[in-house]
């Protein structure tokens, strides 16, 4: 992911300086876990949310107060862009609200450790992916066995929807870790990650009106200014940190820091929510955390072995 952006123009310098660049001097390392706390704090906050408001209206907000938030500081410009590098913001924008709205619906049915949990499959295949290894399957089998415990016992009522949904959001998560590379490559200055959101807010602004009353919640001041939070914490800050990191680091070392998430989630989930849950949910939680980073650091291993016996 190291290789130059191929718009259709190089973005000058001091563009790059502007926006993504005040990030190149982090490492991007410290860029993932500093997102990985910012998105589920917004999480918990977002639960909340979702418990009053409904799924639809809380993740409008989130997007839609994410997008202007972005705009303010570094809006979009396509001019001069390719039409490659505008698909794949387009691209991002769909994968970003379908990943969020399936997301919020699984914060609406089970608790917010174990619906991050379940979801987690997607960035731990991406990592199991990057390797040809027959061990990979350990860890393969490791994260389903944890997945499992957490799911096979929530698969009755309105528990099953909040799995599904979380599951769908894993593959979303996947296909967001291919793209948002893309798009990072694309539009080094982070342009395109408000492109991206622009996009997402256009879709998802007419299906909450069509299939909810975000009313109530537009009549709500504190919910609106809780709109405003989610909006920088779950939206803005982790993304940008995200597409910034993996413009100078590999899909596989990604999945590994994010094999934290499920353990952070778990952390708010009990601090912010009161959640609670059991020794077995907790457990499996550490044995799909340690699968994924297993997994992850694997094929990062398996691809620098290949790097080294390249002649």
């Amino acid at each position: 992911m190291n290789s130059k952006p191929v718009g259709h123009r190089d973005l000058p310098a001091s563009s790059v300086s502007g926006g993504d660049g005040r990030l190149a001097g982090i490492a991007p390392e410290v860029l993932i876990v500093a997102g990985s706390l910012s998105v589920q704090c917004g999480g918990g906050l977002a639960t909340v949310l979702v418990r009053d408001y409904g799924p639809l209206p809380a993740v409008a907000m989130r997007i839609v107060f994410g997008a202007v938030l972005l705009a303010a500081i570094r809006p979009p410009r396509v001019r001069g862009a390719s039409r490659e590098a505008i698909a794949w913001c387009v691209a991002l924008g769909i994968v970003l609200a379908a990943m969020n709205t399936l997301f919020f619906v699984s914060l609406s049915k089970i608790p917010i450790g174990v619906a991050v949990t379940i979801e987690f499959w997607g960035p731990l295949a991406v990592g199991v992916l990057g390797s040809r290894r027959a061990f990979d399957l350990v860890w393969v089998g490791l994260a389903a066995a944890g997945i499992y415990v957490l799911a096979g016992g929530r698969l009755v009522a309105d528990d099953a929807v909040g799995v599904v949904a979380a599951a769908a959001s894993g593959l979303c998560w996947a296909i967001y870790i291919g793209v948002a590379a893309r798009v990072g490559r694309h539009w080094p200055d982070g342009r395109g990650l408000t492109l991206a959101m622009l996009v997402a807010s256009a879709l998802i602004i007419p299906v909450t009106l069509a299939l909810s009353s975000p009313a109530p919640l537009l009549a709500a001041p504190a919910a609106l200014a809780g709109g405003v939070v989610i909006g920088l914490f779950n939206s803005a800050i982790p993304y940008t940190m995200e597409i910034a990191a993996l413009r100078r680091m590999k899909a596989s070392t990604f999945g590994v820091l994010m094999s934290l998430e499920p353990a952070i989630a778990a952390v708010v989930g009990f601090v912010m929510l009161g959640q609670i849950l059991g020794t077995s949910e907790l457990a499996a939680i550490a044995v799909v955390a340690v699968a994924s980073a297993g997994a992850s650091w694997t094929a990062r291993r398996t691809i620098a072995i290949g790097e080294l016996e390249t002649p």
